[in-house]
């Protein structure tokens, strides 16, 4: 029997070494999961995003645009036990795949949307405290979350103190393209830095709020390792080296 060839754009998974992975072609990896720890970052950059709670460490709700496999949403739901998680997924085969990966069922904390991400940002204005910008296809960062009109809705979307979060994986025209236009959506300034290993950038943005003194940050750090496990001291590092230069006022989270 002849295989069907696989579309450009079809997600499918690979399991190896105890692994379970995400990939829209074989170049274009979107999540990794530990099966045997499905909460557990394995990525770089996702480890990277969470230093937003070096920000807003409690939020009441967190929105993610782009579920993947779920590693962001795994983590939130295991680790901010207080906080409402709201995932918009444009793809129903994607969304299909959450079993694979360990997804939570939907309850009162958790949801995940069948959507168009810049659509629902648009008809959700005030919504979140945390934005999570980690949508991506086959082709990469696409325009429709990537353009000022979107960013200028997630500027909308998020109450005042809000944390934007986007994950940049693209090449560098497009990522600064990207900051630019964060930048003219948001008066607070962008703070981009890279993730561990180098090929994704992280870039951050505050709806209405400055940023926090470098001391305030290692403080936070300090005050929740326990609750997280990730290398807070280390993401206060990197987070106080994107925001050199930029003002600082009182954190009001």
């Amino acid at each position: 029997m002849m295989r069907r060839r696989r579309r450009p754009d079809e997600p499918f998974l690979c399991q190896e070494r105890g692994e379970v992975s995400l990939h829209f072609g074989m170049s274009a990896l979107q999540s990794r999961m530990r099966a045997t720890e499905p909460n557990r970052l394995v990525l770089d950059y996702t480890r990277a995003m969470m230093c937003f709670v070096l920000l807003h460490p409690r939020p009441e709700h967190v929105v993610m645009i782009g579920l993947g496999g779920g590693s962001l949403a795994k983590y939130c739901h295991a680790h901010l036990a207080h906080s409402r998680f709201t995932a918009v997924e444009i793809n129903p085969e994607v969304i299909a795949m959450r079993g694979a990966f360990a997804v939570p069922a939907d309850d009162q904390r958790f949801a995940v949307v069948q959507a168009d991400g810049a659509v629902w940002i648009r008809e959700h204005e005030q919504s979140c405290d945390v934005l999570l910008l980690d949508g991506f296809d086959s082709e990469g960062l696409p325009e429709s979350l990537s353009s000022q009109e979107f960013y200028d809705a997630c500027a909308r979307a998020l109450r005042p103190g809000g944390v934007l979060v986007s994950n940049l994986w693209a090449p560098e025209f497009r990522r600064e393209q990207a900051i630019a236009r964060m930048r003219a959506a948001f008066e607070s300034g962008v703070a981009a830095m890279s993730a561990e290993q180098g090929e994704n950038t992280i870039a951050l943005a505050r709806h209405a709020a400055g940023w926090p003194a470098q001391e305030r940050l290692f403080e936070r750090a300090r005050e929740l390792a326990a609750e997280h496990e990730l290398d807070l001291q280390a993401a206060a590092r990197r987070l106080a080296m994107a925001l050199q230069g930029a003002p600082v006022e009182p954190d009001s989270c």
